[in-house]
């Protein structure tokens, strides 16, 4: 009876999105559906898969560069922290999910209407938590974000390169920022149906071309498997897979964009678990034939032999890198169309021209600091490490820490974790361990490797790591 009464309560009064489904089945908005308009649980899986495998990473591809941190921290390490912080990430957003459903199911008692309005993680916190953890969450959350679309911008700039090296990086920076920019017309997560779709078929073929393409190619002469050497790599290694699976910072937002947002529990999960059928087989498979040989090639894609197959794998990765600064992108345009109070407007129009001062601070970032690699990694350290794994732990913690709020729960733990004891004992586990292992020794080796960047290459550098041309 308990849990079809929690049932009851989450699905209970969704109105606004009930309405736009029930519209969506007329005839006439159909087609529009299909391509643009979606909020099913398979639209949320595929911009959690899609997202998940593509958020942010040494060149915006986390395929391409498991294998170089596997180079880092070895085979074994590598296999084991992808299957540990895999499981680590989709139980913190699991319970982002939980804190959404039970602050949206607060307000939608109290006839709050959500029509026009998207909530975002920040909200969340400020509802159930007040306006410091609103501040908190707010600063890391949007700075999060506002460097994931840098890496993206200059993961194009770093694989067009390898197609076409005519123009330098900083050139191709330039020319993406524009296109990019475009991502100002695409008004919210519902209208990511068809792009996560193929978002997801990207990733796809380029992890089983890593795959096949590293098998066929067979071990190099004198193929080193050394991994781990130094404490510094291995900590560097540890953080980008980290970082790979904290690809959650849009949760709310994607559970907003669903149509019925309970069912969005294990779907995270569902999407982890196919990501890993792509990451693990490619990173092992790489490192395998080539071994040491990663330590200075961060993209695997540069140490395989120039074909069709290859270039059709960087072309997929440039559209997927204009799809994820869509996804990184878009709540940062949320957080300031309602910060200068254009959020609620019906016009595309105006909705986009407010939304440009957003991608410019992006564009000129991505200029003065193309090193992809360690901003990816002290990202990784410093701000995934809250955003997405400590603060999310402690808000749940801090939340239901009063007995009257466990008692009125939306949703309860399940009993094979042990209820709420089993709950918190996760909760600190996680906080500890990435209080220590991911800010701590993760902040540690990711910040002497960007400033050794810094010194080596400067700012504003025209042309990064590039082979032959400067």
């Amino acid at each position: 009876m308990a849990s079809e009464k929690v049932e009851t309560v989450v699905a209970g009064n969704y109105v606004e999105m009930e309405r736009e489904e029930g519209d969506s089945k007329s005839a006439k908005n159909k087609l529009s559906n299909l391509f643009w308009h979606g909020g099913s649980v398979y639209d949320a899986w595929f911009s959690c898969a899609s997202n998940q495998a593509h958020f942010l990473h040494f060149v915006a591809q986390v395929l391409l560069t498991l294998p170089y941190s596997f180079s880092q921290l070895g085979m074994l390490s590598g296999i084991l922290f992808q299957l540990f912080y895999g499981l680590m990430g989709s139980w913190t957003a699991y319970l982002i999910s939980l804190l959404y459903v039970e602050y949206r199911t607060r307000k939608e008692r109290e006839k709050v209407d959500f029509r026009n309005h998207v909530i975002q993680w920040f909200e969340v916190l400020d509802g159930l938590l007040g306006k410091h953890w609103r501040n908190i969450g707010l600063f890391f959350n949007c700075t999060f974000l506002l460097f994931g679309s840098v890496i993206q911008l200059i993961a194009c700039a770093s694989n067009i390169y390898y197609i076409n090296d005519n123009l330098d990086k900083r050139t191709w920076t330039y020319i993406f920022g524009a296109c990019c920019a475009t991502t100002v017309f695409i008004p919210s997560f519902h209208n990511y149906r068809v792009w996560s779709f193929l978002g997801l078929m990207m990733t796809s073929y380029t992890a089983w071309y890593l795959t096949i393409a590293s098998l066929l190619h067979g071990q190099i002469d004198g193929v080193k498997h050394s991994g781990p050497n130094k404490m510094v790599l291995y900590f560097t290694g540890a953080t980008n897979i980290l970082y790979t699976f904290g690809g959650h910072a849009v949760t709310v937002e994607i559970m907003h964009a669903m149509w019925k947002p309970q069912k969005f529990k294990m779907i995270y999960l569902i999407a982890t678990l196919y990501v890993l059928t792509l990451t693990l087989p490619s990173a092992s498979a790489v490192y395998w034939a080539f071994g040491d040989l990663l330590l200075t090639h961060s993209n695997a894609l540069s140490l395989l032999p120039r074909s069709g197959f290859r270039d059709t794998a960087v072309i997929l990765m440039l559209i997927h890198q204009f799809i994820t600064f869509g996804f990184a992108c878009t709540p940062l345009y949320f957080v300031w169309e309602k910060f200068i109070g254009v959020h609620e407007t019906k016009s595309l129009f105006k909705r986009a021209l407010a939304r440009l001062p957003v991608v410019i601070p992006i564009w000129f970032l991505a200029i003065i600091f193309p090193f992809f690699g360690p901003i990816n990694s002290t990202v990784g350290s410093l701000l995934v490490s809250f955003t997405v794994y400590i603060i999310p732990s402690l808000a749940h913690m801090i939340t239901f820490a009063p007995s009257s709020a466990r008692e009125n729960a939306v949703e309860r733990p399940p009993s094979f974790l042990g209820g709420w004891a089993g709950m918190y004992s996760i909760n600190i586990f996680v906080v500890v361990w990435v209080l220590i292992v991911g800010f701590g020794f993760g902040g540690w080796a990711s910040m002497l490797n960007f400033i050794q960047q810094i010194n080596t290459f400067g700012l504003f550098t025209k042309c990064y790591q590039c082979p032959h041309k400067d």
